[in-house]
């Protein structure tokens, strides 16, 4: 269960953010959503688009290509190693809540779930949005054999994923997201940072600061009057406007659980090797048990050509 505060008030929604597909774009919202802290479901009825594609050779990372069936295994073990939930079902609709600010998500088995925001990711024709805005405004007319039809329109949010239903944000379909997977993918980063940029604002952080970088550096680099905590807070208190909403505790409060946020993205050497192995393992574990064999065997053979045994 997440509580979201807002102006001192809180209300309560299964998930901060429910993402409708599983694909590209939803996996790598959901991994800037969940990295961040929110609870983050995603909806994938395992159908992905992606899956029509016979085998992939332009996902940079994979210098060979990669088959969609372990592409698709990576980026839902990411997605959950972040902490996202997944659920295998499809969304029929996506609704309003009574308290006129969340959504209900209401999938085709499972129960229906609130959310504090959604984020559209899939390219079916976006009918589960219908009644969330004018139609005439998500859905343009095109006439196919003599008969008029519908499709969700690919410009209806901005380059960043927002629309004019606040907490609604399209991943896909989307013409920036184009058919190519590695843009959706980058797409849906793109999104997943403006929710969590929302919800920092939201949640009293002043615009100066919403912005969020979700990456990892060296504990060396940490060092001069920047390893001082207090430079950190003198650094949040000089962006914090004059007049802002939040101030006393809260705004204390805010600006620790920032700068532990920022000291936790440091890491220290030992911490980055720990990281790389496992990282590594990580990967292994996708990889097919007889091709690691083989590979261990030829790299054995590398090293003792003779076959000399110690």
């Amino acid at each position: 269960m997440s509580t979201t505060e807002v102006s001192g008030d809180s209300t309560e929604y299964d998930y901060d953010v429910a993402v409708v597909g599983g694909g590209p774009a939803g996996c790598s919202a959901g991994v800037f959503t969940a990295r961040y802290g929110l609870d983050t479901v995603i909806f994938d009825r395992g159908r992905s688009s992606i899956q029509r594609c016979a085998y992939l050779e332009n996902y940079l990372g994979f210098p060979a290509g990669i088959d969609i069936e372990t592409l698709y295994e990576l980026m839902h073990d990411h997605a959950e190693e972040a902490g996202c939930e997944i659920v295998p079902d499809l969304v029929e609709s996506v609704d309003r809540a009574d308290d006129g600010d969340g959504f209900v998500v209401e999938p085709q088995e499972g129960d229906a779930v609130t959310a504090r925001r959604v984020v559209a990711a899939t390219r079916y024709d976006g009918e589960y949005m219908r009644g969330l805005d004018d139609e005439s405004a998500m859905f343009e007319a095109y006439e196919y054999d003599g008969e008029t039809h519908e499709t969700f329109d690919g410009e209806y949010a901005d380059h960043d994923g927002t629309t004019p239903v606040d907490g609604l944000y399209v991943a896909s379909p989307s013409t920036e997201a184009d058919r190519q997977a590695i843009m959706a993918a980058g797409r849906g980063a793109r999104v997943g940072l403006r929710v969590v940029e929302d919800a920092r604002e939201e949640h009293g952080y002043p615009e100066t600061v919403v912005d969020h970088y979700d990456w990892m550096r060296e504990k060396s680099t940490l060092d001069g009057e920047w390893s001082d905590r207090d430079r950190w807070r003198e650094w949040f208190d000089e962006q914090v406007p004059d007049g802002h909403d939040v101030e006393g505790d809260r705004r204390v409060e805010l600006r620790e659980r920032d700068i532990d946020r920022s000291f936790e993205t440091y890491l220290s050497d030992d911490e980055i090797k720990q990281r790389e192995v496992r990282g590594q393992q990580r990967l292994l574990d996708h990889v097919d048990e007889d091709r690691i064999l083989d590979a261990a065997r030829e790299i054995e053979a590398e090293r003792n050509p003779k076959g000399v045994s110690d």
